[in-house]
């Protein structure tokens, strides 16, 4: 695989997308409202605003009506039609469609319900691509969060690791020794807009 096809960066965002916002009266993640626009508009900017010049964003809960409103340029949306079996399937899905363009070297994941995640954070984790096999996180006061960057070696793996809503976690933790964690902590903030009570962040 060639860093340099179509002189494309070897990192490409990958956005996980598609949740249905269960614990939030079924209202899709995708679309929350934040600062006037759908929230997977400001996570789709973070990853580009912080060097990723593609982004591929998987979508599930309301896929066409994210297409419809939401605003979203230099991004390849994938549909993951699996999505209420939760985000290993959102994960396989964007895997799958990074693999198929074969472009690229490394995948830096991002989830769109952390907006206090922004460029800066992701910047810092795309700094430490190295080669197809590195694999590095952001940590926040020394745990490990988002974003995530596996390199196009690890893409096999965690897809065959990744069921329910563990998403990677089980390949990580075998992994843990290989990870680079990069202390994002003083750029950003890890919270998730899971509850009512996290739509105050949005505010």
């Amino acid at each position: 695989m060639n860093d340099n096809d179509h002189g494309e960066s070897p990192v490409v965002g990958l956005l996980l997308a598609a949740g249905g916002g269960r614990r939030l009266g079924g209202r899709p993640k995708a679309l929350l409202p934040y600062r006037g626009r759908p929230l997977v508009e400001h996570a789709a900017r973070s990853l580009r605003d912080g060097g990723c010049e593609r982004v591929h964003v998987v979508l599930g809960a309301a896929a066409a009506e994210v297409r419809a409103r939401a605003v979203l340029p230099g991004c390849v949306l994938v549909d993951n039609p699996e999505w209420t079996g939760g985000m290993g399937s959102s994960l396989r899905a964007g895997l799958a469609s990074l693999a198929a363009a074969s472009t690229h070297s490394a995948a830096l994941v991002m989830l769109v319900d952390q907006p206090g995640i922004g460029p800066a954070a992701v910047a810092r984790v795309r700094a430490a691509y190295r080669s197809p096999g590195t694999l590095a996180a952001a940590s926040y006061g020394g745990e490990r969060g988002h974003p995530v960057l596996f390199g196009a070696d690890h893409w096999a793996g965690i897809a065959a690791d990744a069921t329910g809503d563990q998403g990677a976690r089980g390949y990580l933790r075998s992994h843990a020794r290989d990870i680079v964690l990069v202390e994002c902590g003083d750029v950003a903030e890890a919270y998730d807009i899971d509850t009512e009570e996290d739509l105050s962040h949005l505010e």
